[in-house]
């Protein structure tokens, strides 16, 4: 007879039970999620690509030992890919405006030559898709987006890689029917805890007659940024059961069906007839380009632009703001050991939640502002934290008057540059009174007076600068501070590193804390790199070859130039979103919608300005301890100082072996190496000042490159 003991051990294991595999056509997800072939997992597990097939049909059950090994892969990958209606999340005010839904599994679709002869001939056109890489998943085989152009009552649609593929929709409901369901469109989640992207339909001018668009926008509908509800292309949609998202039928429309489970059905429209690719972000604005770029250019130049950084989610600046929480997600799944259910949680190294906002932080227009200061009032330094990058000039001295030329260098992406490495808050603000102790690690706003500071002469390296020709690192017009003021970490912490003490009458901190944008950086850092390189611009060069590589640049492939460029709106207008201001939604202290979301945070934005102006003055101070060269106009991320020659090799300082002194100026391609913006010459500068009457600032005056120096 068996024992007591052993019964409980057979009833608990019994209880127990085995781990719950999951179904067929989940095991077939979790596969193709991965990248993984039926032919590839069966090598693994030592059996055949049909016994594969028939556990991912149901026909049959993997048996031990080979069920357990199984058991194990198919947990893995739900940690990587857990399904995406346990990582759904009300996001109100998300600033795609994206549905709740998710992509449907797409089927293999018609691969067709182009159309012979096309009147636009393209820069570089492929007609043959290139075999799939072994990392290609397989559900987006067609790349994230395609370009449908209609031509001799054909329409195609352009996608990556030269490929074109026939489209047999003959109207708007059924194109989208078709996008999800043939065209094999979508990228793949940045993270495993985030969503995929939903594809991408670029509709030019040709296509916007064929299914029944307006070929532009009236000044009615240009104001409100969508077609009226009564439109027939918007009832069209309507009457085959798709939903538009708030911003209705526009430049970026968002197409949708509630989700059903795991499966999600949205499709993305990008009109450029509308000016869904503003010149300002996406196109050269001196020569613009996109509006006769041949519809496969404009695939590889977005197509480029989705696989480098994401696809597009509206104007380059939403996109940026898009990707911090791509690359951060702020939930989870997490499985209850209890039930085996999914279920949502908090990731720790996000933003997760919309928090109490600080008076000192937000801007004139915030409802928390009103009734607060009078009508029209000017909020002081002591009222309003203004961190906010350099915009200074000074009148040359009469030795600075001697040399011929004025050379401006720009740094390259300087504000992602300021993000990389960043301390940030991540939770909500602490107040803190009674003359607080400064603390460094703790990002936030502090209330103090620096007017104490006095940089006018500073010993580095032994030598003395006379900081009378240096703008002050405390406000953004270079003026020394006089009187207590509201200032970001960085900007404190950097007193404190030249050595003078610092006493706090208050101050909102954040405890939670992390490196939310090293993610962030990095990619757009690879991006950007990467580009130029396509542009003959690599980052091991020379002083003099990079230059010449620059100047060569825009001419080697013009496409890749604009690509050059989105990156860099990308970066800037990311960190300017997270402090979105009222543009006339509503009513002066009303709130607007860009306050729902969790990443409208000013204070972040205060702190990277606040860094990249603070690391600016470093590099300004050792070079002008290391040459005794001084700026004479800042503006923004472009430095323009004094030289004897046309070239930045005439004036950037350099040691005896020829290299660039440490903590100086550097050329190069990288994000905080600088650049050639422009030369002119002194004579030019003080006839602006003799016309203006007066000293005013002339650093975005000076490009020999009109796209340079633009802020980014």
């Amino acid at each position: 007879m068996p024992t007591e003991e052993e019964l409980f051990a057979a009833v608990d294991t019994l209880l127990a039970g085995e781990p719950r595999m999951p179904a067929p056509a989940e095991r077939a997800r979790l596969r193709e999620a991965s990248g993984i072939t039926q032919a590839r997992l069966a090598q693994v597990l030592q059996t055949t690509t049909q016994t594969v097939k028939n556990w991912e049909t149901g026909r049959a059950e993997p048996r031990p030992p080979r069920r357990q090994a199984y058991q194990r892969l198919l947990d893995g990958w739900v940690q990587q890919f857990p399904p995406d209606d346990a990582l759904e999340v009300t996001e109100p005010g998300t600033t795609s405006d994206a549905p709740d839904t998710a992509p449907a599994p797409t089927a293999p679709a018609q691969h067709v030559p182009p159309p012979a002869a096309p009147p636009r001939a393209p820069e570089a056109r492929g007609t043959a898709r290139k075999p799939a890489s072994p990392t290609t998943d397989q559900r987006f085989e067609n790349g994230p987006l395609a370009v449908i152009d209609a031509e001799d009552g054909q329409v195609h649609a352009y996608c990556v890689g030269g490929l074109v593929l026939d489209v047999p929709a003959k109207s708007l409901p059924a194109l989208v029917d078709w996008t999800l369901a043939e065209a094999g469109l979508g990228q793949a989640r940045h993270h495993r805890n985030g969503r995929d992207g939903d594809p991408l339909l670029v509709l030019t001018t040709s296509a916007l007659e064929r299914y029944g668009l307006p070929t532009a926008l009236s000044d009615e509908e240009r104001r409100a940024g969508r077609l009226p509800d009564g439109h027939k292309a918007v009832k069209q949609l309507a009457r085959a059961d798709w939903k538009l998202t708030r911003r209705g039928l526009g430049p970026w429309a968002r197409i949708y069906r509630p989700a059903e489970g795991a499966k999600r059905n949205c499709v993305q429209l990008c009109i450029p007839a509308w000016n869904a690719l503003d010149a300002r972000e996406w196109d050269d604005r001196n020569a613009p380009r996109l509006p006769s770029m041949h519809p496969a250019d404009l695939a590889r130049y977005l197509g480029a632009y989705a696989q480098r950084v994401m696809t597009p989610r509206g104007t380059a600046a939403v996109t940026g703001l898009e990707l911090m929480t791509a690359l951060r997600p702020p939930t989870r799944a997490e499985r209850d050991p209890a039930t085996g259910e999914f279920t949502r949680a908090f990731n720790d190294d996000a933003l997760t939640a919309v928090y109490d906002v600080v008076e000192c932080e937000v801007p004139d227009e915030h409802p928390l502002l009103k009734g607060r200061f009078p009508r029209h009032h000017l909020r002081t330094p002591a009222e309003m934290l203004m961190e906010e990058p350099y915009d200074w000039c000074r009148p040359l001295t009469d030795e600075e008057c001697m040399r011929q030329y004025l050379v401006a260098i720009d740094i390259n992406m300087s504000f992602a540059a300021a993000a990389n490495g960043l301390t940030v808050g991540l939770g909500g603000p602490t107040h803190r009174t009674g003359n607080p102790p400064f603390d460094p690690s703790l990002p936030g706003s502090w209330l103090v007076d620096l007017s104490h500071v006095d940089l006018s002469r500073v010993e580095i390296n032994g030598r003395t600068v006379d900081g009378a020709r240096l703008p002050s690192p405390f406000t953004p017009k270079g003026d020394r501070p006089t009187g207590p003021a509201w200032y970001a970490t960085p900007t404190v912490a950097y007193a404190v590193e030249l050595g003078y003490e610092v006493a706090p009458v208050e101050a909102y901190v954040r405890l939670r804390t992390g490196r939310y944008l090293d993610a962030w950086y990095k990619r757009l850092r690879d991006a950007y790199v990467t580009t130029m390189a396509d542009l003959g611009v690599s980052t091991g060069m020379g002083g003099t070859e990079f230059l010449q590589a620059m100047s060569r640049s825009r001419q080697t492939d013009p496409t890749m130039a604009l690509l050059a460029g989105a990156i860099k709106a990308t970066a800037k207008g990311g960190i300017g979103k997270l402090r979105q201001r009222n543009r006339g939604q509503v009513p002066y202290y009303e709130p607007w919608p860009a306050l729902e979301r969790e990443t409208w945070r000013p204070d972040i934005r205060a702190a990277i300005l606040a860094n990249q102006r603070i690391g600016l003055h470093r590099k300004l101070m050792k070079t002008a301890a290391a040459a005794d060269l001084y700026p004479v106009a800042i503006g923004t991320d472009a430095v323009v100082y004094p030289s004897p020659g046309p070239s930045p090799l005439d004036v950037l300082p350099h040691t005896p072996e020829g290299k660039p002194v440490p903590g100086t100026f550097r050329l190069g391609i990288s994000p905080g190496m600088v650049k050639h913006q422009g030369t002119r010459t002194v004579l030019w500068a003080e006839e602006r000042f003799e016309e203006q009457g007066g000293v005013f600032n002339i650093a975005n005056l000076i490009k020999t490159d009109p796209a340079a120096g633009e802020g980014e």
